[in-house]
């Protein structure tokens, strides 16, 4: 994507009679909380919006927080997350971590990964004040159900999905708790906005604490939701703890481990091509080989930079993203399958 700078004037100008309209149209109910499968505002989720970066701060060491802002920025609800389209064209998805009542404005917290794939560092390194994004609408497949009782597990950076959720928990009078456990505390970002929250935060710094006690889940009062984001590891332990499994609803930086996977045979329905996929391959890549310019990102299953049209065929699917209305007839090429042996898809 075309990095574009903008103008002082329309960052000092229009932009500051955008806020000053927000605080005239002042704070929206948060409860009960509208669903987000659709987005709002008429926004499909494929259109590209713009917003300008405002605010660039750093609350824990290695974690940047960005405040996006722009008048076309759709409505959304605690858990939600937009995909980023990064200065060099790659997209990342990021949790949406501020207020859903701040109109035209967005805040994500990035953490720096050195050994990742690269969108991380590109984020730290040129993500400035005054520069201008590219990004989706945004999605919410980790919807906060209205409930009497939480219980919120953060690991790291995943506090950022976690924050709006408490903020809504609070103005509806639910209970909840939240242990939230790091590497460090100068690793943590938002500590001093949870301090607010007194004894319902539980912090547990490994290098001081060790690993985050668990043991409260299996006590939790029927009915407790529990809302756990963060490494693999502790999602699982999370479950393993939980007095009912069922009531745990997780939000994953990574894709689940995949199952076994077998090959099967692709039907490019419009090229009337027709593609193997080995056990070890995703049919992204196998498609790739006959269609070199389908496109790609994340290949993780969460941008939908990569999402094609199921003519034929069913679909194991292995992504984080498609709704389930969506998974009815399209698929992710980078992480899902054939269930059975064949599949024909709009290409």
């Amino acid at each position: 994507m075309r990095r574009v700078l903008m103008a002082t004037a329309l960052a000092g100008g229009a932009w500051a009679a955008k806020r000053a309209l927000n605080r005239r149209i002042g704070r929206s109910p948060l409860w009960p909380l509208p669903a987000l499968e659709e987005p709002v505002s008429g926004h499909s989720p494929r259109r590209a919006l713009r917003a300008l970066v405002v605010s660039r701060t750093e609350p824990a060491h290695g974690v940047l927080r960005l405040v996006l802002e722009s008048p076309e920025l759709p409505a959304w609800t605690p858990g939600a997350h937009v995909d980023l389209t990064l200065p060099s064209g790659l997209v990342r998805p990021y949790s949406l971590c501020g207020d859903p009542a701040d109109v035209g404005r967005y805040a994500v917290a990035i953490r720096l990964v050195e050994d990742g794939r690269g969108g991380s560092r590109e984020a730290h390194a040129q993500l400035v004040e005054g520069a201008e994004l590219e990004l989706r609408a945004p999605r919410n497949r980790f919807e906060l159900v209205p409930a009497s009782s939480y219980a919120f597990v953060a690991g790291g950076i995943g506090i950022t999905p976690l924050l709006p959720m408490l903020r809504a928990a609070t103005a509806a009078g639910a209970e909840w708790t939240l242990l939230y456990g790091g590497r460090s505390r100068a690793s943590m970002p938002f500590l001093d906005e949870l301090a607010a929250y007194g004894d319902r935060v539980t912090l547990c710094p490994q290098d001081e604490t060790g690993l985050p006690d668990l043991g409260p889940l299996a006590a939790a009062a029927p009915g407790t939701l529990v809302y756990c984001c963060g490494p693999e590891p502790l999602m699982a332990a999370v479950v393993a703890a939980a007095a009912d499994p069922a009531a745990v609803r997780l939000e994953r930086f990574a894709p689940a481990a995949a199952g076994a996977a077998r090959p099967f045979t692709v039907e490019l329905g419009r090229s009337g091509r027709t593609v193997e996929v080995a056990a070890d391959e995703s049919a992204l890549t196998a498609v790739r080989r006959e269609l070199p310019g389908t496109a790609y990102s994340c290949e993780q299953g969460f941008c939908g930079t990569c999402q094609h049209r199921v003519l034929a065929g069913e679909v194991d699917h292995r992504d984080e993203l498609l709704t389930d209305g969506e998974r009815e007839d399209s698929m992710l090429l980078c992480v899902s399958r054939a269930a059975g042996d064949r599949l024909v898809l709009d290409l």
